[in-house]
């Protein structure tokens, strides 16, 4: 009997966050023309053409890639899909309803692992109300922006109902069989570790990861609680990024991989990759996933029924890392040398002092809401919690209000809508480029004004002369942006 080979490949659409803090509306990028803005250019490159790939699907028919991809799509992205582009917005739901291969994202696209605790499960949450509220069911996996895990993040994901997710190989610190769970840990890549505890102690040599099959991760005090992790093949996943391979290369690395074993082939890529960065990918991938693999007797499951056909066999600890660092998470916190553009000689030491001055603010904001929210809430946490719902429209205000509301209205409103900006200016494209005068981190500094803002109309005065202190210690590339308190008067401030 020939081997049952199975091949998945997930796409993880996002756009950051793009809207002017105090109107709503997305200002016009001179760098995306002749489109207004980003968003409108990549949904004309990306968005719009996967959802109706012409002519490669069986007998020449026209292919929605989302019935064959795993995916997630951002819900800052959803939003802006929903309101500006109905139609592509109704494809990417029908696409779910007709195949079930939608997957949650957390909310805010923050660093999970340099979330506060509270704000870690608040962008769980949100993101699970957010994929509930579009796609009508809930949500049996989760990405992790920039898939960033920690122990920590795991177990938010057990306790909240997420039975999946899906990781890199590197991520992998360590596994041993499930039915073994007093055996040594067998150490893998390289790296810091989290867990791997007193049996290891760096004398056995890391051993290659087999990702053929899923791994299962358990909660620390709760083994009944846990995560599977779909770990994805680092070389397709590298080509579909930076290589554009055809159908039937994609097709064929399926046997390169496995050499005639039974198991599991994943990749996964930003779903941007299909037309935006490659222009017509979405043919090679669409090919490949709906015509060839079938052809050649290569399974193409749901990641939820591949975990029934192919449950795992190994538990996993995770070490703090992400897809897109060599060093942990250091791209979101510190000078760690990777950057995307930028000169030569650049420098993203910046980005220490950007984190510094944000948790400043949030947790000078964490006292006030937690003063002011005992008098305007049942309980404040729970209502930030479920904000969400009253501003997708799950829930009217009077029953938000009837639910979680107790003092003055309006208070209560403008309290929660500083919270929400202080969650967004967590958004992990303000550490990601190469300079702190980069239009992703002045708009992470602009939700930061905002909630300011906020803050004042309650009768607050934030403490925006420490914050300066701090964030001036960040200092751009570019002399002619100077530092960060002259960014935040000349381009923050004004808007």
């Amino acid at each position: 009997m020939a081997a049952a080979r199975r091949l998945v490949v997930h796409g993880h659409f996002y756009q950051p966050p793009r809207e002017d803090p105090w109107t709503g509306e997305v200002p016009e990028q001179p760098g995306a023309a002749p489109y207004h803005d980003w968003n409108e250019r990549i949904t004309a490159e990306c968005y719009e053409p996967i959802t109706a790939v012409p002519g490669v699907g069986p007998g020449g028919t026209e292919v929605n890639l989302l019935e064959h991809l795993s995916f997630n799509m951002g819900p800052t992205l959803l939003s802006w899909l929903e309101a500006h582009r109905p139609d592509v917005y109704q494809r990417v739901l029908d696409a779910d309803r007709r195949a079930g291969r939608a997957v949650a994202q957390a909310y805010g696209h923050a660093i999970l692992p340099l979330c506060n605790e509270r704000d870690l499960r608040t962008h769980v949450r949100w993101g699970i109300a957010d994929f509930r509220h579009r796609f009508g069911r809930d949500p049996e996996g989760m990405w992790l922006p920039e898939t960033a895990v920690s122990a920590a993040v795991l177990t938010v994901l057990a306790e909240e109902g997420i039975r999946f997710t899906i990781l890199a190989p590197g991520q992998i610190a360590g596994t041993r069989p499930l039915d073994r769970p007093d055996d040594p840990w067998e150490p893998h890549g390289h790296g810091p570790h989290e867990g791997l505890g007193p049996d290891w102690h760096g004398e056995r040599d890391p051993q290659p990861l087999d990702t053929s099959r899923p791994l299962r991760w358990r909660h620390p005090r709760d083994p009944s609680r846990t995560v599977d992790l779909v770990v994805y093949d680092g070389g397709l996943a590298h080509a579909l990024a930076f290589a554009r391979p055809s159908g039937a290369d994609i097709v064929a690395a399926v046997d390169e991989v496995l050499q005639g074993r039974d198991g599991l082939v994943a990749a996964a890529t930003d779903g941007e990759t299909f037309g935006h960065h490659h222009l017509g990918a979405e043919r090679d991938v669409a090919e490949a996933l709906a015509v060839l693999a079938p052809a050649a007797g290569i399974a193409t499951p749901r990641i939820v029924d591949l975990l029934e056909e192919l449950p795992p066999t190994r538990e996993a600890l995770v070490r703090v890392s992400a897809w897109s660092c060599a060093h942990g998470v250091g791209r979101w916190m510190s000078d760690c040398g990777c950057s995307t553009g930028g000169g030569e000689g650049w420098r993203q030491a910046w980005r220490e002092p950007l984190r510094n001055a944000l948790d400043l603010l949030r947790d000078w904001g964490i006292e006030v809401f937690e003063r002011l929210g005992a008098d305007l809430y049942v309980d404040p946490w729970a209502a930030r919690d479920a904000y969400l719902d009253l501003l997708l429209g799950a829930v009217s205000w009077d029953e938000f209000c009837a639910a979680h509301v107790r003092g003055d209205g309006h208070r209560a409103g403008v309290l929660l809508d500083a919270q929400r900006n202080a969650l967004l200016m967590y958004t992990s494209c303000g550490w990601f480029f190469n300079d702190l005068a980069g239009i992703e981190t002045v708009q992470v500094l602009r939700y930061a004004a905002r909630a300011m803002d906020l803050y004042r109309q309650l009768g607050e005065e934030p403490p925006e002369g420490p914050f300066l202190d701090v964030l001036g210690q960040a200092r751009s590339n570019d002399p002619a942006h100077g530092d960060g308190r002259r960014i935040w008067h000349e381009q923050v401030l004004p808007r």
